[in-house]
């Protein structure tokens, strides 16, 4: 039949998260009142002299086509972040601007991927990787991270790595746990790529959102680490700039080369208003950023000490991000037997919406975004303790 839809389809399937908002806006027009605890957004606006500057832009007729790669001065403002926040040197053609962190971690993969690669990915695992590997006719490989505190295991990539390898992508800070991978643990990645020769794809979005650790960029061990590196980044969750869309990759100039051809066929470039307003963002003050940080601290403690609290829940306390990865495994029953059973009975029977570990490669664990006020935190909290009890 000439007209069936491309094979390609079968490989993979829509984002959960996406999915799941759907559903929920659903739920809000039929009257449910839900509260969304699995959306990755700061509840914060984004500050408002970035959003000063990209209506300066816009009022200054800034709405024409861009140059594919990103404006020159947004790239010289990332290669300045990246040199002075990540210690790592990156030229112009060394840097891809790109319609949000998920773009340019999609073409990163594209671009480097052929069909039937291996890709290793730690688990847990941002829930769109695999299926961005398998689009790419790639095959997603799943070592764990550490159980008891989702720290890198090298020595689980090692044994997965083969002649197919082709790269390994890490998330650190981690969605959707809130694991920081320690500079030890990325060092003994770096010298197991080069030994091994496959990319590391390193997914930096949620560097600025630490609780304690530092954040270590994996490309800043040498040179020749960093030819085998592609950085991820951008400023959706640490400017409060989801809805801008626009990230960037930084790579070497060859893999940056394939990325922009891509974009050239794709979305062509990000519009300037809004690479102005990314300028403002990098440099422009940054107070907004540590404000918010602190309140995601206060937030986590609450949640953590919450969750720590409830039956049959065990609870790693995130280092980073804004997700908190507990276990319910001990809350299940012959009733409700999966993590994807219990998200649905709490969506359904104290309207709190949460995903299911087994979407990020980890059954038996939900992640809870605490991205929102502490007022509806603790009620939020108070509702699952609910559902929890009443299934004892």
């Amino acid at each position: 039949m000439s007209t069936k839809l491309s094979s390609r389809m079968d490989r993979f399937g829509a984002s959960a998260t996406v999915t799941l908002s759907a559903r929920i806006a659903e739920m809000r027009a039929a009257g449910r009142s839900i509260i969304s605890m699995n959306v990755g957004e700061p509840d914060q606006f984004t500050p408002e002299n970035i959003k000063e500057a990209g209506i300066r832009a816009i009022k200054g007729n800034d709405t024409k086509y861009k140059v594919n790669m990103g404006i020159p001065e947004l790239r010289e403002a990332i290669a300045h972040k990246l040199k002075e926040d990540n210690n790592i040197d990156y030229s112009l053609s060394e840097i891809a601007v790109s319609v949000g962190a998920k773009q340019a971690l999609m073409s990163s993969i594209l671009a480097i991927v052929d069909e039937g690669d291996e890709v290793i990915i730690p688990v847990p695992c941002y829930l769109s990787y695999p299926d961005m590997v398998r689009f790419a006719g790639g095959i997603p490989v799943f070592p764990s991270l550490n159980p008891d505190d989702f720290s890198l295991n090298v020595d689980n990539i090692r044994e997965r790595v083969t002649g197919r390898t082709k790269a390994v992508i890490i998330c650190s800070p981690n969605n959707p746990t809130g694991s920081v991978y320690s500079e030890e643990s990325l060092r003994e990645l770096a010298e197991l790529a080069l030994e091994k020769d496959f990319y590391v794809i390193a997914d930096e979005i949620y560097e600025k959102l630490m609780y304690g650790p530092k954040h270590f960029s994996i490309a800043s061990v040498s040179d020749v680490v960093k030819s085998h590196v592609i950085t991820i980044n951008g400023f959706s969750k640490a400017y409060a700039m989801t809805g801008w869309r626009i990230g960037y990759a930084a790579a070497r100039p060859d893999i940056i080369a394939s990325i922009n051809k891509i974009h050239s066929q794709q979305t062509t470039c990000v519009a300037g208003f809004i690479q102005q307003a990314a300028i403002e963002a990098l440099a422009g003050p940054q107070d907004s950023v540590e404000i918010m940080r602190k309140s995601f601290e206060e937030r986590r403690d609450y949640c953590y000490n919450r969750l720590s609290a409830m039956p049959g829940v065990k609870c790693p306390k995130p280092e980073g991000a804004f997700y908190i990865f507990p276990d319910i495994s001990g809350c299940l029953n012959d009733k409700i037997s999966t993590d994807s059973a219990f998200c649905e009975y709490v969506l359904e029977e104290e309207g709190v919406a949460i995903m299911p570990g087994s979407a990020y490669e980890w059954p038996g664990s939900i992640r809870i975004s605490f991205a929102s006020s502490m007022e509806t935190l603790k009620e939020a909290m108070d509702k699952l303790e609910a559902a929890i009890r009443k299934l004892k």
